[in-house]
């Protein structure tokens, strides 16, 4: 009979899942891109991207926790929460590179805004990559330190002697 951790995929190395989670969050990334610019053909583009940025978040995340971590399994509520708040930091990181942008060139070229722009994309991808791996879905790590049992050892101990000219002695 097998266990239900055995039963559970093993966790790729970090540079595997690295490779993962830029090819699942890249794709998703660009499919995002295009779904937002033909969605806002028909309804405003600033609720086309938020309707996008929500679907595209659960789907990587199930990506990610199926594939990108070797989960193999769906998401937890839990999980999609700490991605969307991970997503949404990563989003903070890049307006506020762009805001950046703006206040030290007045008008940059469409060359240096996307240098920026894709830098602070990087940047926050690799720190986002590390939240989702480090905490997100790190795997058994609540479940071991609940289950580790400590090691007691059995010491002998010699009986204190009683003889006060032996304290003074060992003293």
């Amino acid at each position: 009979m097998a266990t239900a951790q055995s039963q559970e995929q093993a966790a790729p190395g970090a540079f595997t899942a690295f490779a993962r989670f830029v090819l699942f969050g890249g794709g998703v990334g660009l499919a995002s891109s295009f779904a937002v610019a033909a969605l806002a053909s028909t309804i405003p583009w600033v609720l086309a991207n938020a309707l996008i940025t929500v679907v595209s978040t659960v789907l990587a995340t199930e990506l990610h926790a199926r594939f990108t971590f070797g989960a193999s399994r769906r998401a937890t509520w839990r999980q999609h929460v700490q991605s969307a708040g991970s997503a949404a930091a990563a989003y903070a990181v890049t307006c506020v590179a762009m805001l950046a942008l703006r206040q030290l060139a007045a008008t940059p070229g469409a060359l240096l805004e996307q240098v920026v722009y894709l830098s602070a994309s990087a940047l926050a991808g690799v720190a986002r990559f590390a939240v989702l791996h480090l905490v997100v879905f790190a795997r058994n790590r609540s479940r071991a330190a609940t289950t580790a049992r400590p090691v007691h050892a059995n010491v002998a101990h010699a009986p204190a002697p009683a003889d006060p000219e032996v304290l003074c002695y060992a003293a």
